[in-house]
């Protein structure tokens, strides 16, 4: 504040004062009737403690703020509504701005959760498809087992058939060679045909 304002509301303090309700203290007192007779009444010690600096310090809280008064007054305000319109519409930017990167990102995280769920279906319909063919690979696998155990059973029983007529015919031709030793040594006569290399 400038020094004419500050005599100014000095002044001014000291008129208001005057017309003010008195402070709690003095109203106690009675009734206010003029402040040069209550000043007379009042005794000193209530005196001092009215201080005319809080009157100041009211008046400078309620006042505005200085604004500074030149003659291109309707300039200034002018600078200070487009400064006010332009905070105005950055601000507005600033909210455009904010509610756009919330949608955006709102809408990507929508998208990704989508994304997850697709993936999931998917991946559930793989798993499903992939135990179906596991358990159809089990099912040809017990049944190859089947068969192939059907297969070496055959060949057992096979292989068995031919060990016995081996046997059988070992055992003729073992019998057939002692008769025909026998034969040869009834008779005396030497064999034709010798086995071995003498």
């Amino acid at each position: 504040m400038s020094e004419e304002e500050v005599k100014k509301v000095e002044a001014g303090g000291e008129a208001a004062a005057a017309t003010a309700t008195p402070p709690p203290e003095l109203a106690s007192l009675g009734p206010a009737k003029d402040v040069t007779e209550e000043k007379a009444v009042i005794p000193p010690v209530l005196e001092e403690k009215v201080d005319d600096s809080k009157t100041l310090a009211i008046v400078e809280k309620v006042a505005d703020p200085p604004t500074e008064k030149s003659p291109g007054g309707s300039i200034n305000r002018d600078a200070v509504l487009a400064r006010v319109e332009t905070e105005k519409r950055l601000s507005l930017i600033r909210a455009w701005e904010d509610s756009e990167k919330v949608k955006a990102e709102n809408k990507a995280i929508k998208t990704v959760s989508a994304i997850a769920s697709w993936e999931n279906s998917k991946k559930a319909a793989i798993e499903a498809e992939l135990k179906k063919i596991e358990e159809a690979l089990e099912k040809k696998k017990a049944e190859y087992v089947e068969k192939m155990k059907n297969k070496i059973a055959l060949i057992h029983r096979e292989a068995e058939e031919k060990r016995a007529i081996a046997e059988a015919k070992r055992g003729e031709e073992i019998l057939k060679a002692e008769e025909t030793a026998a034969k040869y040594r009834a008779t005396g006569l030497a064999p034709k045909k010798l086995l071995g290399c003498f």
